[in-house]
């Protein structure tokens, strides 16, 4: 089984704000994803030189009236595997809870013992949607 290291997400208030921010500590913008349904913005930002190694700021148009005061707005780690359907299987076979289920063959959620939100996402194109994932209900949150 091989993993790798995505990013880790952050939930920002004020995108641009944030953006100067990051842009002070020497990060740039390596890619941006506008989500109009969603009413989300997702912006990546890197080292010079540490592409592979992206912190992403999420907006939400709407703002976010959910997030604490106190400016903890940790999302989550994400991990790349080859294959999720026995990612999830392996980890459900040792006693963790899949929050999300891989339904769509490409992306899942899991929380370590800590509550920390991990996205484990499928290498490459999505897997076909499979049992007992397509329909399996979501628990708790992620």
């Amino acid at each position: 089984m091989t993993i790798r290291y995505l990013h880790t997400m952050v939930r920002v208030l004020d995108l641009e704000t944030s953006m100067a921010f990051y842009r002070l500590l020497g990060l740039k913008e390596t890619r941006r994803w506008e989500n109009e349904g969603g009413r989300f913005t997702l912006v990546f930002m890197a080292p010079e030189g540490q592409e592979e190694c992206p912190v992403e700021l999420t907006w939400n148009w709407d703002g976010d009236p959910g997030l604490p005061s106190d400016s903890r707005h940790f999302g989550h780690l994400a991990y790349e595997v080859d294959d999720i359907h026995a990612t999830c299987a392996h980890l459900m076979a040792n006693g963790v809870t899949i929050n999300r289920p891989p339904r769509d063959g490409r992306m899942a959620f899991v929380r370590s013992p800590d509550n920390i939100s991990i996205e484990i996402l499928q290498k490459g194109a999505a897997l076909t949607p499979a049992e007992p994932w397509l329909s399996m209900a979501n628990t708790g949150h992620w």
